[in-house]
């Protein structure tokens, strides 16, 4: 089986190719080793960062941008996204803060990229 995938570790945005003969992955089309690495994971087990947004109550914006600390699995990245699109947090916040714990029991958690202060 062979699958091709664009690297998106560095500026290269190398055209990869895994091939996969009877479990034994080859990775071409990398420059680097970190490309050979994304081909790998990309193939086994693909993971992705998770950024969005959620309602703010009584802050100065209406939403707040939040980040996940890890990689989630591509697999439950709706699932987790359905989750974040469901929460409201109260003004104020303080970057860093954690928004949800264990998202989908992945062990990451969603925590605030900005701070947000309260409406006067």
């Amino acid at each position: 089986m062979t699958k091709e995938y664009i690297c998106i570790v560095c500026p290269n945005s190398c055209h990869l190719t895994v091939t996969d003969e009877n479990g034994e992955l080859t990775v071409t089309g990398n420059r680097c080793k970190r490309g050979y690495n994304h081909g790998i994971s990309e193939y086994t087990k693909p993971m992705r960062m998770l950024t969005s947004t959620v309602r703010v109550e009584n802050g100065l914006l209406p939403r707040l941008s939040v980040v996940s600390t890890d990689e989630v699995p591509k697999e439950k990245l709706k699932d987790c996204l359905n989750d974040v699109y469901r929460v409201s947090v109260k003004a104020p916040v303080t970057c860093g803060d954690i928004i949800i714990k264990n998202i989908q029991n992945t062990g990451v958690d969603i925590i605030a990229s900005r701070s947000m202060k309260e409406k006067e």
